[in-house]
């Protein structure tokens, strides 16, 4: 058919004319082609106008065919491209065409690759995880399969650039990479929300990487210990779930019991996540926004620490674009006593994880719970504690840490009393890296004695120096903790002199000593130790004075410190008899088989120990809960 035929017959196909992606460069535009434009300012001697963010040019007022405003569009060929870089246009006159859309072709460069291409143009596509409003730029934080990256856009002095975007938007970022206070930040030109069927492909990609990046590493254990193995695929699970957790940008609370052995738990998952954090954020200031440690005074999520944390989360999204964070909770958190807090949080559809080895309640609190790691579950006991737990833990995250944890087992059962036969091993892995077991009472006295001053501060560098985990002088370690170990004994002495002759004792039918004091009104107040360590101090002594099975009570107006040694005491099913038998007196409370504390209403607080005292009359003797027959 000829060209005459053609247009008889109206086959006459309309000119393209391309519509540039906003992306698209000058190399995507050739001189035959034509364009859509919009103008973007207009002079005395023409118009400006864009092809895209980065191609605009001038249509000389001799090429221009029309008048426009700011904003009106019209058709375009390339006229000139000069050696200067400046381009010009032609409008062409056409009204009749068919519009084109042009893709640009985008080399994506990972974040891990961005420190090699500093200077360059680059681009980069992922998952938006925080967006921070400065006084000067906005701050999008981008994630993709390697790394998160801050991406600087500045549209005005702390005005939002891209309002329009929100975290967990899937985009595309052109910039340049540059060095920022010692780490790589993209100073951004331009951001774009993706559409559906990109977004979809950028999240499928994002998530296979991530499951395979989660994946926690395969480590030996520490030791062998067949009991401890049925929790491994429990302490697997969180490790993946916490190493997701950093990838996909979110923080991480960790709230823990404030003792030795909630110190031995918190601390090496700290450093763990810690050090995650840094490998895969580029932001330096990650690891202090996105992890926070604080202890918990009590043996439970308390109603007051889970609103603090609450309402510190909701600030720092307002205020840093964060995401709300994960809640792990360690050394306590299994009980009942747990679930007010937990329903608080819930509302913010926060997730928690719980590792513990208290006794559990695992009908109220695992319905609110993401992960829940207790021995208890698999018929085991408070022998494995959550320190022994969490050193495992931190090493899935972090192998590099494993010759820094080698000592931290044991102090974890010395210092919570753990009987466990795999006790005499950990001493063995603690004597090769040279404690013997004084030394390693001597670290848990040391943080029993700082956690008691440091009351409701992480005392992360403290801490750490007693702990002797990401300690940077091993020197000042030990002098730290000779120093902190024997003023925790002598002010240990000072309270015994002042309380044990004020102790009251009775043979039980058992056949158990029972001790009970006032620590109310019978010991040194408001000043170290503490009435549960007062309690506990009391009890030792009787303990060692008998060498038979001895149960302490240390009371106060509402409540009760008991330890028991030698005497299978089921403390938490106590607890539930008690709540069940004294009507209207508020007990509540929890523990272990042997340790544990209670409250009650103040009026009827002697009901409460007398009903107390007739079971343990009635508990059984037990050698095996003896500490004058364990290894330790």
């Amino acid at each position: 058919m000829t060209d005459d035929e053609a247009t008889s017959t109206g086959d006459t196909k309309s000119p393209v004319v391309y519509d540039l992606d906003s992306e698209c460069t000058l190399d995507e535009v050739t001189e035959d082609g034509l364009y859509l434009a919009t103008v973007n300012g207009v002079v005395e001697y023409g118009v400006f106008v864009d092809l895209s963010e980065f191609v605009s040019g001038l249509v000389h007022e001799s090429k221009l065919d029309g008048e426009y405003e700011v904003g009106d569009q019209l058709v375009v060929d390339l006229e000139e491209v000069r050696e200067n870089g400046d381009v010009s246009f032609r409008s062409v006159d056409i009204d009749d065409y068919e519009l084109e859309s042009v893709s640009h072709e985008y080399d994506i460069t990972p974040v891990e690759e961005l420190e090699d291409n500093v200077g360059s143009t680059v681009y980069l596509a992922g998952q938006v995880v925080q967006i921070k409003q400065t006084g000067g730029p906005t701050l999008f934080h981008v994630r993709d399969e390697s790394g998160i990256v801050p991406c600087a856009i500045f549209e005005s002095a702390g005005v939002r650039a891209y309002p329009e975007v929100s975290v967990d938007d899937y985009v595309r970022v052109s910039g340049t990479p540059e060095h920022r206070e010692g780490a790589i930040q993209i100073e951004a030109d331009s951001l774009t929300a993706l559409d559906d069927e990109e977004a979809t492909e950028i999240e499928a990609r994002l998530d296979a990487a991530v499951e395979e990046r989660a994946a926690p590493a395969d480590v030996d254990p520490l030791i062998e210990w067949e009991a401890f193995e049925k929790l491994r695929p429990d302490l697997e699970s969180v490790a993946k779930l916490l190493r997701r957790t950093v990838l996909e940008g979110r923080p991480i609370r960790i709230r823990h019991h404030a003792d030795g052995d909630g110190m031995c738990a918190s601390v090496p998952v700290e450093l763990a996540l810690e050090r995650f954090i840094e490998e895969v954020h580029e932001d330096p200031e990650a690891k202090r926004h996105l992890f926070k440690r604080l202890p918990s005074k009590a043996p439970f999520y308390e109603m007051e620490d889970a609103t603090r944390d609450l309402n510190f989360a909701l600030e720092d999204r307002e205020r840093h674009g964060q995401k709300l964070p994960l809640l792990l909770m360690l050394d306590n958190g299994s009980t009942e006593e747990d679930t007010p807090a937990y329903e608080t949080l819930r509302h913010y559809d926060i997730p928690i994880v719980v590792l513990d080895h208290h006794h559990p309640d695992p009908e109220a609190v695992e319905p609110l719970l993401t992960e829940h790691v207790n021995p208890y579950l698999y018929d085991e006991d408070y022998r494995i504690t959550t320190g022994m737990m969490c050193v495992e833990l931190a090493r899935m995250i972090d192998p590099d840490l494993t010759d820094e944890l080698r000592h931290v087992p044991a102090v974890a059962g010395i210092s919570d009393r753990s009987a466990a036969d795999a006790m005499d091993e950990y001493l063995e892995l603690a004597a090769e890296v040279g404690y013997d077991p004084d030394e390693l009472e001597d670290v848990g006295e040391a943080l029993d004695y700082a956690a008691h001053w440091l009351r409701y501060d992480s005392g992360r560098h403290l801490v750490n120096d007693a702990l002797n985990v990401g300690c940077e002088d091993e020197e000042r370690h030990h002098e730290l903790v000779d120093f902190l170990a024997e003023k925790s004994r002598t002010e240990i002495d000072e309270q015994l002199e002042a309380a044990l002759p004020h102790v009251e004792h009775e043979r039980l039918d058992n056949g158990a000593h029972l001790y009970r004091v006032d620590v109310e009104n019978d010991t040194h107040r408001f000043t170290y130790p503490a009435p549960g360590k007062t309690t506990g101090a009391i009890h030792d002594h009787k303990v060692e004075e008998t060498g038979d099975p001895v149960i302490t009570i240390g009371y106060g107006p509402d409540f009760s410190v008991l330890r028991s040694d030698g005497v299978r005491l089921d403390i938490p099913r106590m607890v539930t008899e008690l709540d069940e038998e004294i009507v209207g007196g508020g007990v509540s409370g929890g523990g272990h088989l042997v340790v544990g504390s209670i409250k009650f209403v103040k009026g009827r607080r002697e009901e409460v120990l007398d009903a107390l005292v007739e079971k343990m009359a009635e508990a059984e003797i037990d050698e095996a809960l003896s500490s004058t027959k364990s290894s330790v």
